[in-house]
C-alpha cells in the first residue's frame, strides 16, 4: 500500500527547500524495488552498494556517476532465440535505479560477481573543506605589537 503525500502547502511557505521536496517526492515515486539492493557501510568514510542483477551480463549494465547522483541501468541484449521458455521466473526486464549521493561522495571500483553488481563509494572531502589546526605562535604581547606601548593613549 502506497501513501501519496502532497507537499504543495509546504512549498508555498518555505524558501530554498525545493531540492528537499523534490527528493522526498522522488522517493515516494520509487519503483517496485527491482532490482533489490543492499547498502553497506564498510568503514568511516566508505560504503558499498550491491545490486542483485541475476541474468544480466556486465556488458548489459551501465553505471553512471554525476553530481550527487549514481544511476545504474540494465538493458538486455536481444535473445538469441535458442529454445522456448515454458516458465520464466528470473526477472530480466530492463531497469534503472538511481541513488542520491551526499556531497563529496565519489563512486569507485565497480565489480560483477555471481549475479551481484557491487559499487564502492567513498567520501572524499576536499582539503579546503577539512578542518585545519592553526598554530598559536608564542610571539610578543599584544600591547607591544600595536604601537610599542609608550604611545598608546598619547595625544598628537
Amino acid at each position: 500500500m502506497r501513501n501519496n503525500f502532497d507537499f504543495t502547502p509546504y512549498r508555498r511557505s518555505t524558501v530554498g527547500f525545493d531540492r528537499l521536496f523534490n527528493l522526498l517526492e522522488a522517493g515516494a515515486r520509487e519503483d517496485e524495488g527491482y532490482p533489490p539492493f543492499d547498502i553497506l557501510k564498510d568503514g568511516e568514510d566508505s560504503y558499498r552498494i550491491t545490486l542483485a542483477v541475476a541474468g544480466f551480463r556486465p556488458n548489459d549494465i551501465e553505471v553512471v556517476a554525476q553530481q550527487n547522483l549514481l544511476t545504474v541501468t540494465g538493458r538486455h541484449a536481444e535473445d538469441d532465440g535458442k529454445g522456448e521458455y515454458l516458465h520464466r521466473g528470473v526477472a530480466m526486464r530492463p531497469f534503472e535505479r538511481r541513488f542520491q549521493l551526499a556531497d563529496f561522495i565519489e563512486a569507485g571500483e565497480v565489480s560483477f560477481e555471481n549475479g551481484l553488481l557491487s559499487i564502492a563509494l567513498k567520501r572524499v572531502v576536499p582539503e579546503a573543506m577539512k578542518p585545519r589546526r592553526i598554530a598559536i605562535s608564542p610571539g610578543v604581547a599584544a600591547s607591544d605589537r600595536i604601537g610599542g606601548g609608550d604611545t598608546v593613549g598619547a595625544a598628537a
